[in-house]
Order: structure tokens, then C-alpha cells, then sequence
């Protein structure tokens, strides 16, 4: 594997067609990211349309890991939060081929996520993950806390029931709320 390059995302058909990919194939081997197993390339192709649209609009950020010319991993920072929340972002659509787990791409990912929150005055990140097959391990070895577990919160891509963990994690230089 040569060098993985982290950088924001913007529309175009091939970087459409890359990251529908990239999520057909998480639904298709069980990826809990709001979709249902098998997912249909127009479907994936306009969840990617209408995020990078609002990527484009400052609303979110749409990071991509790629090796050589493959974008290999994404995930989203989600910057348009309400108005009484601005100090906040969430992280979503966390997925990383097949062919490149466990090598750390990931981590950079979201290590580059969260450097860009910070970069925005965001203090809080904050996350959910499948109860069933979810990333909860990885999640807290990246520092985040668990805030507790939702049951039945959606359904697997293949189907059943599974809960949802909520995490969340502080960032860059923050004052402790005072009660």
C-alpha cells in the first residue's frame, strides 16, 4: 500500500461513482450507515449528490483517504448544526473498503476530521455507531466517550433490529460548563 492522501471532497462524476461504490459495498457487507441491503447505485449516487451539494455549501465536510488514484475510506464532518449549538459537529458515514481495514486509514481519517472541527471553533465532536457490528472499540480508543446505548434504535442493512451507541468527545481548547 503506497502513502494514503487525506483531502476534502468535491463533486464530480468520478468521485460520485468512487464513493457510491464505497458504500454499496459497507451496506452490502453489513455497514449500519442508513441504508438497506442491496442498495441500488441510484440510490448511493444521490445520497452522495445531495451531501457533497451541502459540502459545497459549508454545511458539512466530505473528507476522502486515497491510495494512488482509489479513494479507499471516507467520512463526513457535519458542520450545520441549530443555532444554539455552535461549538458542535458531528461525525458520520465512516467506511473504508474492504481491501484497506485495519491498516489505519480510519484513524487518519478521523484524526483529519478532527483537526478540521477544530479549525472551525468546534469544541464537541459527537457520534453514533451500531450496537451490532458497530465501531464502539475503535471509537473509544480514539478518545471518545460512550453516552449511552439507544436499543432498537434502526434496522441492520440486511435486516433486524440493532441499538445505536452515542459518543461524544471533546476537542481543542475548551472551558468545563459551569452548572
Amino acid at each position: 500500500m503506497s502513502k494514503i492522501e487525506i483531502n476534502e471532497l468535491c463533486a464530480s462524476p468520478a468521485i460520485l461513482g468512487m464513493l457510491s461504490n464505497l458504500l454499496i459495498e459497507t451496506v452490502a457487507n453489513g455497514g449500519s450507515v442508513s441504508f438497506m441491503h442491496p442498495l441500488q447505485p441510484d440510490a448511493a449516487q444521490a445520497f452522495w449528490s445531495t451531501a457533497l451539494a451541502a459540502a459545497a455549501r459549508g454545511e458539512r465536510i466530505v473528507l476522502g483517504a486515497w491510495d494512488d488514484e482509489r479513494l479507499v475510506a471516507t467520512v463526513t464532518l457535519l458542520l450545520d448544526c441549530p443555532p444554539n449549538q455552535p461549538h458542535r459537529a458531528e461525525i458520520a458515514k465512516l467506511m473504508t473498503c474492504l481491501s484497506h481495514r485495519g491498516r489505519g486509514v480510519a484513524a487518519s481519517l478521523m484524526r483529519a476530521a478532527e483537526e478540521l472541527a477544530v479549525k472551525r471553533g468546534r469544541t464537541l465532536l459527537v457520534l453514533d455507531t451500531a450496537t451490532d457490528g458497530g465501531a464502539s472499540t475503535f471509537y473509544e480508543r480514539l478518545g471518545f466517550t460512550l453516552a449511552g446505548e439507544i436499543p432498537d434504535y434502526a434496522l441492520k442493512p440486511h435486516g433486524g433490529p440493532t441499538g445505536t451507541r452515542i459518543y461524544w468527545k471533546r476537542i481543542g481548547l475548551h472551558t468545563p460548563s459551569g452548572g
